[in-house]
């Protein structure tokens, strides 16, 4: 398969880890470049290495998980969304008063987010893709898009206050609705 074709993948895969790192950006407005960094490479690292892990397991996982695979994504983003949402309007009891992301939101939104990366790995074992070539440019495509998206959440978060924790837990929300939808109802 050639670069143009890995490369378009890579950037659809990374429209999900765009808009989580957009609100990811935008919860926490004074965001270090340092953390800016780690949340992009966990995001990369997770969409780059769940095409190998889908590529490996191929028919074997495909079998069991492909059932279930969209119901696992759309869970997790949708209880992290619907917090965010919860915690924007100001209605949870114990609200933080510093919005950042925790390691397990982190994880969770990774996971979730590259959920169709994973039956993109199977897909590419079906045609004996370059594995490592593709998993390569899709984790490279992946942080670059985060760090561009939590660049424009920092500058947006400031100007929207707790509207972006709702904005950014509807969309967390929208994306496990369309990950369930395009695995069950539009497949």
């Amino acid at each position: 398969m050639e670069f143009i074709t890995v490369f378009i993948i890579a950037v659809g895969l990374s429209f999900d880890s765009f808009a989580v790192s957009l609100g990811s950006g935008a919860m926490e407005p004074d965001i270090s470049f340092g953390r800016a960094i780690k949340i992009a490479t966990v995001l990369a690292l997770f969409q780059g290495l769940f095409p190998v892990i889908g590529f490996y397991l191929g028919y074997f996982v495909h079998e069991r998980v492909e059932s279930l695979d969209h119901w696992i994504a759309f869970g997790l983003l949708a209880f992290i969304g619907t917090r965010m949402v919860i915690e924007g309007l100001g209605t949870l009891p114990c609200r933080k008063k510093n919005n950042t992301i925790t390691n397990y939101t982190l994880f969770s939104m990774a996971v979730g987010t590259s959920i169709d990366a994973l039956a993109v790995g199977i897909s590419f074992a079906l045609i004996s893709q370059r594995i490592w070539f593709a998993a390569i440019i899709i984790g490279l495509v992946t942080f670059l898009a985060s760090m561009t998206a939590i660049r424009i959440g920092k500058f947006a978060g400031p100007r929207l206050g707790s509207r972006v924790e709702i904005i950014g837990g509807l969309l967390l929300i929208g994306i496990g609705v369309k990950i369930l939808l395009e695995h069950t109802v539009l497949a």
